[in-house]
């Protein structure tokens, strides 16, 4: 392509890629583009963040007399694939071994029944592990703040620990 010219007309451009109407759509798609792809990172990050959870676990309450059995702190992380729920952790500071690590279903600040048997090593300084497949009801729970990690220790054999599992 090349200049038109006829007489009496004035030089134009051709119509083309370089036009000023192709341009302006060129520069629609490519901020469409651009939004469309930070939306899908956006929505695939808060679904990656909405399937992982954490708790700090520390000193269940306790009387007068079972404060100088219960001692300690820790942190628990869990993760959620599908209905497949991965935890990890460790404490320290526990005034006697661990005993057994459980999730357990309650309102926050709230005890309830244990649903779920963790694996702990049985030491002062414990590493807290497990996977497990819940089921839609305890995925729903789990996602509301329901479930919580409890630890017991050989002093303390109703609870040492425990920390409410959250989104982060």
């Amino acid at each position: 392509m090349g200049w038109i010219a006829s007489p009496g007309q004035h030089r134009t451009r051709p119509q083309g890629l370089f036009s000023k109407d192709r341009h302006m759509a060129r520069r629609q798609l490519t901020a469409m583009t651009i939004g469309v792809g930070l939306l899908w990172m956006g929505a695939a990050f808060a679904a990656q963040n909405a399937n992982a959870f954490r708790t700090r676990l520390s000193v269940v309450p306790v009387d007068v007399a079972m404060q100088v059995t219960v001692a300690g702190q820790g942190q628990i992380t869990a993760t959620l694939a599908g209905n497949r729920l991965t935890v990890n952790g460790a404490a320290n500071g526990l005034r006697s071994p661990a005993t057994i690590a459980k999730i357990h279903r309650g309102a926050p600040g709230i005890p309830g029944p244990a649903i779920i048997d963790l694996t702990v090593t049985k030491t002062t300084t414990p590493t807290i592990s497990g996977t497990v497949d819940l089921t839609p009801s305890m995925v729903d729970d789990l996602r509301n703040g329901q479930l919580y990690v409890q630890l017991n220790s050989e002093r303390a054999p109703e609870g040492n620990l425990r920390g409410w599992l959250m989104a982060n």
